[in-house]
């Protein structure tokens, strides 16, 4: 029975004071993406003991079988019905541009109770195209769980990656209010730190906080050849890291996002212009100023990072 809107709020707010790590064990999970993000959430579950059986889909039976040899999951098929027949829990870790098709999918195959979710990096789309959908987007919660690392694939899962990040719950218009606690719940109960946004908001936010940069990183890649590489440090390393990170999976978050994105890269390139013409004036007082505003804003980028 579905708690009024009302009473699920209240319910939000009591589990955020409380803590709800151990709120709920599932009876059987499926991971439907089983790669650094999935296969993350499985090792989680795993750990916590959060699920009797966690099930990996996909479409790599090797991927699956690896995925089942490191732990992140019981075991693997490549049946869609196969796998959400009885699932209580369905987490859509697809690449961002395959998660509204696959979430509509999984609604379609599992029982009306199921909770579907994700962690895509871009959310208004997703959600949008699954409001369409009269049973999926009564069955989902989008999430974007602010977690990974230039690596990919199962065998750079953590159980502990989860652990103290921030995970942006995108609710839509239709989301229902009892599926939106127990979204909380799950993802509190994996390590996160839960916080809501429209999936605007969080497309504006992510587009500066993490695409911007991805691309920025990118581009200085692409800028200092091979043979300049002995006469580079630590400054080019920790700008570039994020540029190994798989490029299908960012052109896709990239695509995903383009409108927030390009507006990004225009605020972005306005401060590289104020850079330039400062340098072309001589002005080393005003450079001194410029450096100081990103100085302090590092600074207090720190500060958030207990």
């Amino acid at each position: 029975m579905f708690l009024a809107g009302v009473e699920a709020e209240c319910l939000i707010h009591f589990l955020a004071r409380v803590g709800v790590e151990s709120l709920r064990v599932y009876d059987r999970v499926v991971i439907w993406g089983v790669g650094l993000i999935g296969g993350s959430v499985g090792l989680a579950l795993r750990k916590r003991g959060g699920s009797h059986r966690v099930i990996g889909l996909g479409r790599d039976r090797s991927r699956l079988d690896q995925a089942v040899a490191l732990g992140a999951i019981d075991a693997g098929t490549t049946d869609v019905a196969r796998a959400c027949d009885g699932a209580d829990l369905v987490v859509v870790a697809t690449p961002v541009d395959q998660v509204a098709r696959c979430v509509i999918e999984s609604a379609r195959l599992s029982r009306s109770e199921t909770l579907v979710t994700d962690a895509g990096s871009a959310k208004a789309t997703i959600v949008a195209a699954v409001e369409k959908d009269a049973a999926a987007r009564g069955m989902f919660v989008a999430a974007h769980p602010i977690a990974g690392s230039e690596r990919s694939g199962v065998a750079a899962a953590r159980a502990d990656l989860f652990e103290g990040a921030t995970c942006v719950l995108t609710p839509g218009a239709h989301t229902n209010a009892t599926q939106l606690v127990e979204a909380r719940a799950f993802w509190a109960g994996i390590g996160c730190r839960v916080i809501e946004m429209s999936p605007d908001e969080h497309d504006r936010a992510l587009a500066l906080t993490s695409h911007l940069p991805h691309a920025v990183a990118a581009a200085l890649a692409t800028v200092v050849p091979p043979e300049l590489f002995p006469l580079a440090a630590g400054a080019y390393r920790d700008s570039t890291r994020v540029a190994a990170a798989d490029a299908a999976l960012w052109a896709a978050i990239l695509l995903q996002n383009s409108d927030e994105t390009l507006r990004a890269l225009d605020q972005f390139g306005r401060a590289l212009a104020d850079c330039r013409q400062l340098l072309a004036d001589h002005d080393q007082a005003g450079l001194e100023a410029w450096w100081h505003v990103a100085a302090a804003n590092r600074r207090g980028f720190r500060g958030t990072q207990a």
